[in-house]
């Protein structure tokens, strides 16, 4: 089986794996990533094929979905990738990517780095900001049932791992605790200067709804 039809078969699995799945972690979050994985990969000296599968795979069963567990989206991609003969330090390093991806309250240290690791983290983080990071927080908080905004609940800025996966704050809080952080954490140069463009988005659309929620004109 070629490369590409590997890659075929796995975005056919992610479709209908992530079918009805809520609407900021679904089929079109994963094509994003995978796009912006692509656009990055251009400028970065990786194996692209790796990088691929693991932008493809990342959230095939985010632990937010499945009660915490952690090993299910890793499991998950290693049985796809081994029935599709997917060469055995791919499938690893694939594995390596899904498990060490997520920003986990962004006070834990990564187990595992690769250049491809850097470049599907990048990928992932710049859907988090911007105008569709933006509707993506705003739709998850409406999931998650959470107040828009409470003057009374100020951000966490040194949440564990665990208050992190947690938390039911409002969703604004989550700017503070993660998507505003993201820019000075990409890993790569193309990476930088996407988010630079789209956290300067997030910074105005703030000013605009303090203004708006203080009754300003």
């Amino acid at each position: 089986m070629t490369s590409k039809e590997i890659i075929n078969k796995t975005i056919a699995f992610v479709k209908e794996t992530l079918d009805g799945a809520e609407g900021g972690h679904d089929w079109f979050h994963t094509e994003r990533v995978y796009k912006n994985a692509l656009l990055i990969a251009k400028n970065e000296p990786v194996d692209v094929f790796t990088v691929s599968l693991g932008a493809l795979l990342h959230d095939i069963a985010d632990s937010k979905f499945h009660n915490g567990d952690e090993t299910i989206g890793p499991k998950i991609a290693r049985e796809l990738l081994f029935n599709l003969n997917v060469d055995s330090q791919v499938i690893e390093h694939v594995v390596h990517i899904i498990e060490n991806i997520s920003f986990k309250g962004g006070n834990e240290a990564q187990k595992f780095k690769s250049v491809e690791l850097d470049v599907v983290q990048d990928a992932d983080r710049l859907d988090a900001i911007g105008a569709i990071g933006i509707a993506r927080c705003f739709n998850y908080g409406g999931f998650k049932n959470r107040e828009l905004y409470n003057p009374d609940i100020k951000p966490n800025l040194n949440m564990s791992k665990e208050a992190y996966k947690t938390s039911n704050a409002p969703t604004i809080n989550h700017f503070y605790e993660k998507l505003l952080l993201l820019k000075d954490k990409m890993n790569t140069k193309t990476g930088r200067k996407i988010a630079s463009d789209r956290h300067a988005f997030m910074e105005s659309y703030l000013t605009q709804f303090y203004k708006e929620w203080r009754g300003e004109s």
